[in-house]
């Protein structure tokens, strides 16, 4: 059981998943679990950075629009480059591979 996407090979575990998450928003400051959503009452509007959709979607379903897709696959792909966390990184750059193809294919990317 877990998480798995359209349009790429990319599944976390649910708890994974967060702690993945979890460390990209350390990336941009943010702490996750003071958010809205998560436990907290921060806004995601207070943060102005392109992985923002990943970071505030559902951890189990829904879909991320094209446009979603095309702003956040290179931001994913930046904040990852420099992590030493090899299943982190292959599971991130499969998922920004996902987002790209659905971006190109005018399709949304698929939380299952």
């Amino acid at each position: 059981m877990g998480l798995n996407f359209s349009h790429c090979d990319a599944h976390w575990s649910y708890g994974l998943f967060h702690d993945f998450r979890e460390k990209l928003a350390r990336e941009i400051g943010m702490d996750l679990n003071r958010m809205e959503g998560f436990g907290g009452n921060t806004r995601f509007s207070d943060f102005d950075d392109a992985i923002i959709p990943l970071l505030n979607h559902s951890d189990c379903e829904g879909e991320m629009t094209a446009k979603e897709c095309s702003q956040v696959a290179p931001r994913l792909r930046e904040l990852v480059a420099d992590w030493s966390e090899e299943d982190y990184v292959e599971e991130a750059l499969s998922l920004a591979g996902g987002m790209e193809l659905a971006a190109r294919n005018d399709q949304p990317l698929i939380f299952c």
